[in-house]
């Protein structure tokens, strides 16, 4: 198997990151309550999930 010759330098190496970058969350609207929320995550304003309330959110 082939090895490199010498040791790759950090601004090479940084020159090859610059594309992993975080993509931003995507949100979606409750069929609740309409609020905006995180998919496949309770609703943070209702407590809605699926159709049933899995948290009592006090008001």
């Amino acid at each position: 198997m082939a090895l490199p010759k010498r040791r790759q330098s950090k601004a090479r190496g940084r020159k090859r990151r610059t594309h992993y970058k975080a993509n931003s969350v995507n949100f979606s609207t409750c069929p609740q309550c309409g609020q905006a929320k995180i998919p496949h995550r309770v609703c943070p304003n209702c407590g809605y999930y699926r159709g049933r309330p899995v948290i009592s959110v006090t008001e």
